[in-house]
């Protein structure tokens, strides 16, 4: 009997420990990922960064820690039979799966609206001049044209990429920024939330140099599949110069 609470109590010990370390872990998890983020000091790098990183972080992070409250709930065993052992067992596996889902579904469903508004704010954050060191203009579709090439014209026309240019107008400098056409999805009309987006798309007329063209856009919901088409125009095609001092960031 003492042999076995002697043995009880050594486990307790040991899963106590194993949740301090993972609790520990997933929080410099979240700490390494804010640091890291916090030296990138670019506002475009910074935007890609975040895009690229923080969800992934957030789900490991989030996943060291539940691991870490597994190890807890079982770090206060007084007796252990065959049948407790399968009792606890498959608590602890439902319970961590019924809260990893609960964290996944969060960081799917509801984490967009708040990021896209960060990612917003770094987007449209006004670029400073390395000539000038002041703030540069963001030019509207139609001024930024001239700096872009056919390609990237063909590009934005069809919606996969998407170009911000930026210009000092003290000395000209150009700086052309690229971004994703579809990098996240938006809030959707019949359940409201951010999972919206573009599944296809289809040309049903070619723009030209004297005429527009005409896309559909379809949507899909990716939570209650909810789907909507949208007819988008095509600008014309128009030949300009290539910006010889721009390159895409």
């Amino acid at each position: 009997m003492a042999e076995a609470v002697s043995r009880y109590a050594s486990w307790n010990e040991m899963a106590h420990n194993l949740a301090y370390v993972c609790w520990a872990l997933g929080i410099l998890i979240v700490l390494g990922y804010l640091v890291r983020l916090s030296t990138v000091p670019d506002s475009k790098d910074k935007y890609d960064f975040i895009n690229r990183y923080e969800v992934n972080f957030l789900w490991y992070g989030s996943l060291v820690l539940i691991l870490g409250a597994c190890f807890f709930f079982n770090g206060n065993i007084v007796e252990l039979t065959v049948i407790h052992l399968f009792v606890r067992g498959f608590l602890t596996a439902m319970l961590g799966i019924i809260a990893a889902l609960i964290v996944q579904n969060l960081l799917k469903f509801y984490y967009p609206f708040f990021i896209e508004k960060r990612l917003k704010v770094l987007r449209y954050r006004p670029r400073i001049s390395p000539k000038t060191g002041k703030p540069m203009k963001l030019l509207s579709e139609e001024e930024e044209d001239v700096h872009l090439d056919e390609g990237m014209q063909a590009e934005e026309n069809l919606y996969s990429v998407d170009y911000d240019v930026w210009k000092d107008e003290e000395t000209g400098f150009i700086k052309i920024e690229k971004y994703a056409g579809h990098l996240h999805a938006i809030q959707c009309p019949e359940c409201n939330y951010q999972t919206f987006k573009v599944m296809r798309e289809e040309i049903i007329k070619q723009p030209t140099e004297l005429e527009e063209g005409e896309l559909i856009k379809h949507y899909q919901c990716s939570y209650c599949g909810y789907k909507a088409r949208k007819n988008v125009v095509l600008k014309q095609q128009v030949k300009t110069p290539e910006a010889a001092t721009a390159t895409p960031a």
